[in-house]
């Protein structure tokens, strides 16, 4: 089977934890290809330390169909928007946008863990 390229867009505090979690699926067909936060935060501060640049949206948007999954982690429904439009224009039609709730549903076949909470954060599509 090929690997799933993934990019995680937003490394807040659910962003940075499916990305540690993600690190250890490497070997198991998982191939992170870019990770995008404008913050300094401690997911950021992750990537940079496994080697991962962090990168700009449109530079992921660039990427075109080297991105299958785009796990959009920012719980900013502009953001959404912003590259459901970018994609479009690009006239990509082979990277598919997971929401926070598919990466729940990821994360709690993968972890024993809980994935953060965020009280009042909207994860629908």
């Amino acid at each position: 089977m090929d690997n799933q390229k993934i990019a995680i867009i937003g490394l807040g505090r659910i962003g940075s934890a499916f990305l540690r979690n993600m690190l250890g699926r490497r070997e198991r067909g998982v191939e992170l290809v870019g990770v995008a936060e404008s913050g300094d935060t401690p997911g950021r501060q992750l990537a940079l330390d496994a080697g991962l640049a962090v990168v700009t949206l449109d530079q992921i948007v660039a990427m075109g169909s080297g991105v299958d999954i785009l796990f959009d982690l920012t719980g900013i429904p502009a953001v959404r928007r912003e590259i459901r439009e970018k994609l479009m224009a690009q006239g990509n039609h082979h990277t598919v946008i997971a929401s926070e709730t598919i990466a729940r549903l990821i994360w709690a076949m993968t972890s024993d863990d809980d994935l953060p909470v965020i009280a009042g954060r909207s994860t629908g599509y």
